[in-house]
């Protein structure tokens, strides 16, 4: 029988800045922290990596209607944490 071991997972520390981008552009930190760990990963600027989940929304953001709301976290994975260093979301 193959034994499964479980691999100890890194906090996720948000950055001030990542903090205000959540309450600016729309996104939660329970969101961010599910997209950084089931979201598609790729790779972005200074050896950083960008996660993208798309959330199902189905309600108003600015005035309109909007189906799907994709919250993107860029991160800098560190020895001992995951460092959000920014969040973007798009609206769709």
């Amino acid at each position: 029988m193959k034994r499964l071991y479980k691999r100890k997972m890194k906090s996720i520390r948000l950055t001030k800045h990542a903090q205000e981008q959540c309450v600016e552009r729309g996104a939660t930190e329970s969101e961010v922290r599910y997209t950084i760990l089931n979201g598609y990963r790729e790779p972005a600027k200074l050896g950083r990596e960008i996660c993208r989940f798309s959330f199902p929304y189905n309600k108003n953001w600015q005035g309109k209607f909007y189906a799907v709301k994709q919250v993107a976290p860029v991160i800098k994975e560190e020895q001992n944490e995951i460092v959000v260093i920014t969040v973007y979301t798009m609206y769709f």
